[in-house]
């Protein structure tokens, strides 16, 4: 069996879906809820400090989509509360 070695080979087979997502750290209940099509109000109970937040939105994500923790990646707002997501989807 060959193995595909090129980067490009490997893309092929996944698509990247963009989310976007507004982050309310800090808050008393866990809410995850859809706005729009791919646009998400995720409340967490973790605290803006230490990426804490930041890790639980992709869990978050991962989670609502099906895929591991590892394929969501912030690309834009890691500092703020409006976040651009990619999420690594499997074809």
């Amino acid at each position: 069996m060959k193995v595909p070695t090129s980067s490009s080979t490997l893309k092929k087979s996944m698509a990247t879906k963009i989310v976007h997502a507004k982050v309310f750290p800090a808050s008393k209940k866990e809410k995850f809820i859809e706005v729009g099509e791919n646009a998400f109000d995720v409340y967490v109970r973790e605290p803006a400090q230490r990426n804490l937040a930041n890790f639980r939105v992709r869990e978050c994500i991962a989670a609502h989509y099906g895929v591991e923790v590892a394929q969501v990646s912030i690309q834009t707002g890691h500092r703020a509360r409006k976040k651009t997501l990619a999420v690594i989807m499997k074809k």
